[in-house]
């Protein structure tokens, strides 16, 4: 049996673009040692059968903590949020596991193994929303000459969640975890901490966004060990890519322009691009062009 296992979770409206991630994942001959498995959350059969050669495991993805069906309102798909804090229970039997998103796809194996080494000694992989390249991590309204009211997301999200003023206080200046990638061995402790925040966050707040807050309180307020990651390992602001047309591959925007890991396509800024393969971006090139690239995986 493998040691370590890649998963993903996706439903019919997202089968191309988790194919596309087993895709990318394949493409890469290291990939051989490492199983890939899949959490079925409303896949029809016959993306199932397509999946299933390629794949070692699908397994359906259940509700793992008690949702309320008035928050559920027949979104299958939103079981990501929930059964990825129980992933060794889905798949028993490997030393580490790693997460990648449905709509993300992997550019360079290097990020793989970053993720592996970092969750070494029960620590969690993980890579933050917060870059050089990004901007801005923080929002303020200013109401008085040099008096702001900062905004913060974690801070939004564990008051909307239920969790006391101590917590979201404690949580809310801190770089904001991205769940969408990451990282844990079997024996962690993260895992049971993180359930126990996820189910606190659930009674109280929405579903969307729940494993996130719950996994940046388990590190920011439980004090849970933490290896932060390059953000070349879950590149998100797709508008800031660049390419390298001697290297034929995707880097980020400044020096020394590191190759790009996972390709993440996260938030509405990236919904043309993750509702259309054929969509065409105008990407800037380390040699100083604006070319047209298409941006999805292709073999």
């Amino acid at each position: 049996m493998k040691k370590n296992v890649i998963i993903s979770l996706a439903d019919a409206n997202y089968f191309e673009l988790v194919n596309e991630l087993v895709d990318s994942i394949k493409s890469h001959k290291q990939s051989e040692n490492v199983a890939i498995c899949i959490m079925d959350a409303g896949l029809k059969s016959e993306q199932i059968e397509i999946l299933g050669k390629k794949v070692d495991i699908i397994k359906k993805a259940e509700w793992d903590i008690e949702v309320s069906s008035s928050k559920v309102k027949n979104k299958e798909w939103l079981k990501s949020q929930v059964s990825r804090a129980f992933l060794p229970k889905y798949f028993p039997g490997y030393e580490k596991y790693l997460w990648i998103d449905a709509d993300a796809w992997v550019n360079s194996w290097y990020a793989i193994e970053l993720y592996f080494k970092g969750c070494e000694n029960k620590k969690l992989a993980i890579a933050t929303s917060a870059d050089r390249a990004y901007g801005r991590v923080l929002r303020a309204d200013w109401f008085f000459k040099s008096f702001a009211r900062i905004k913060s997301q974690n801070y939004k999200h564990a008051k909307s969640s239920g969790f006391s003023e101590e917590i979201a206080r404690q949580v809310a200046l801190k770089p904001h975890l991205n769940i969408g990638v990451f990282a844990l061995e079997l024996e962690a402790p993260h895992w049971e901490v993180w359930q126990n925040n996820l189910k606190k966050a659930l009674s109280s707040g929405k579903i969307w966004g729940s494993e996130q807050i719950a996994m940046n309180i388990t590190i920011y307020n439980d004090n849970l060990a933490v290896e932060i990651l390059p953000a070349y390992c879950n590149w998100t602001l797709i508008e800031a890519l660049k390419f390298d047309e001697r290297k034929n591959t995707l880097v980020e925007p400044y020096l020394p322009n590191h190759e790009i890991g996972i390709v993440h396509f996260a938030g509405k800024n990236n919904d043309q691009i993750r509702n259309n393969k054929e969509f065409v971006s105008k990407v800037k090139t380390v040699e100083g062009k604006v070319i047209d690239k298409k941006l999805r995986f292709n073999k």
